[in-house]
């Protein structure tokens, strides 16, 4: 096989898979983290342990406080901690179509004495990958092979100073399997991934005289695994094993600042956000047997939104609004001396395909809860809206050319609280639409070992090579939390 036909039964392998970011946390705290997606990829909730008393609110967030969460999102909100408490928030989400299942168990404990307030929690994640059995692979495989144990740990540590609080949070993860990973690769026989998850925070949060607050809180977030894959390839008399080792490793730095006021003395209130997120994808997989790292791209995002809520006695109620604009730049280097079809010289090092995201994105949450005796029930829903273009410029081909992607995915979400002298226990559910196992009208993406998305769980920045086409898939999501005072 000669340079030019080497590139071109890799091209679309490049194409497909130029960057892999993980997102950290959950849905309802991506204001902080702004997730991307360029194809509709069903992904769960790999990153939801913390508690959250607005989930089943649809997430709302904006000009509603989240006692349960904020502190584990800003580590300057541990000052509004009361006393001590434990708590323990099982998860269990599944992917229909057989696409993956987990089951996380996380324990916390907050607390908050004078002037110190802080927090930590452990997660142990059992995490079912995709069913990828085909007709040209139909084993079943190993119970090794198809559980993955994934674990987590949180905490955050603050000081108040007057009517300012300051603190700073941590988060570590060691992870044996990322959700959807396992479909980057789907002509492998196996699979195994290593590596860990980054998260440091500093916030700020500032009481007004108003009755309003102010809040700052700048992160670094960083994604850095090894992706080892096995491939029985056919030779001249018989199959033969291949492994290829992969890198996958990202960066992002964030500044998030919010405001809420309360209006009235009726309970409305209202809030407003800004967020940056610039991102950088120093090694990504490039499905060659030898690794060349590489800068392939930058990506600079913002948020920009707004909200209002009414609390009363005995309900609850908030809209959050946001737009997401996005900015991404992404490419392919050369690896070895290549000629295009105008005969010209590709050197090492020279791109050979560049692509331009232009992102235009809309998320809107709304949330209802009502509160009955020591009963609390909530119902939300929130809509995604996600669409961008695509500039592409092929180097090798000569070629340019245009795309426009939009839809639009939904979650509704459901639960409910119950508050006892001891205890409270609190469930939330969840459902999302509008995702599944993508493809492109010509062939499937993931033919040849190439991919598709995860995430928010997770970024995926993905240059499809002609029109999508999805085969949908629902994720449910349950949470249970049980939250237990030691000390008030």
């Amino acid at each position: 096989m000669n340079q030019m036909d080497k590139y071109q039964s890799n091209r679309h392998v490049s194409l497909s898979t130029i960057s892999l970011l993980i997102i950290l946390l959950v849905n309802s705290v991506s204001a902080q983290l702004i997730s991307l997606k360029t194809i509709p990829v069903a992904t769960g909730d790999q990153f939801l342990i913390f508690p959250s008393q607005n989930l089943s609110m649809g997430g709302v967030h904006i000009g509603l406080k989240d006692s349960l969460l904020d502190h584990w999102v800003n580590p300057a909100f541990g000052a509004a901690v009361k006393g001590m408490q434990v708590s323990s928030s099982p998860v269990y989400y599944r992917i229909g179509n057989g696409y993956g299942s987990a089951r996380s168990m996380p324990l916390a404990v907050t607390w908050n004495k004078g002037i110190w307030f802080g927090g930590a929690s452990f997660t142990l994640q059992a995490m079912n990958t995709a069913d990828n059995q085909t007709w040209w692979n139909p084993e079943i495989r190993t119970l090794s092979e198809n559980i993955a144990e994934n674990k987590y740990l949180a905490g955050f540590f603050g000081r108040k100073l007057g009517n300012t609080s300051i603190g700073v949070g941590a988060y570590w993860a060691s992870l044996s399997a990322l959700d959807g990973v396992d479909l980057l690769y789907a002509n492998s026989e196996s699979i195994h991934q290593e590596g860990n998850l980054t998260d440091i925070r500093v916030g700020l949060n500032r009481t007004l005289s108003s009755g309003g607050e102010m809040e700052l809180l700048y992160l670094r977030n960083e994604l850095d695994m090894k992706h080892e894959v096995m491939y029985r390839d056919w030779g001249i008399a018989e199959p033969f094993e291949r492994i290829e080792t992969n890198l996958d490793h990202t960066v992002t730095q964030g500044i998030h600042l919010a405001h809420k006021s309360p209006v009235d003395e009726f309970g409305w209130a209202y809030g407003y956000m800004l967020t940056v997120n610039q991102k950088t994808h120093p090694k990504i997989p490039n499905y060659e047997i030898m690794n060349i790292p590489r800068d392939p791209g930058t990506t600079l995002g913002y948020n920009l939104g707004g909200g209002i809520s009414k609390v009363s006695e005995n309900s609850t109620f908030g809209i959050d609004v946001i737009y997401e604009p996005i900015k991404s730049h992404t490419w392919a280097e050369a690896d070895t001396h290549m000629i295009s079809s105008e005969e010209e010289w590709i050197r090492p090092g020279d791109k050979t395909v560049e692509n331009y995201f232009d992102f235009s994105n809309w998320v809107l949450r709304t949330g209802l809860g009502w509160k009955n005796a020591n009963r609390t029930f909530q119902l939300g829903m929130q809509m995604r809206s996600i669409h961008y273009w695509l500039e592409q410029t092929d180097f090798i081909a000569v070629t340019e050319r245009d795309q426009e992607e939009y839809w639009v995915e939904w979650t509704t979400t459901w639960g409910m609280a119950m508050d006892f002298d001891d205890f409270t226990i609190r469930y939330s559910g969840k459902t999302t639409m509008g995702t599944g196992r993508p493809g492109i009208d010509t062939q499937w993406i993931w033919r040849g070992g190439m991919l598709e998305d995860m995430s928010m769980g997770g970024d995926f920045i993905i240059a499809p090579s002609d029109d999508l086409t999805l085969q949908e898939a629902r994720v449910m999501t349950h949470q249970i939390s049980i939250s237990l005072p030691i000390r008030r």
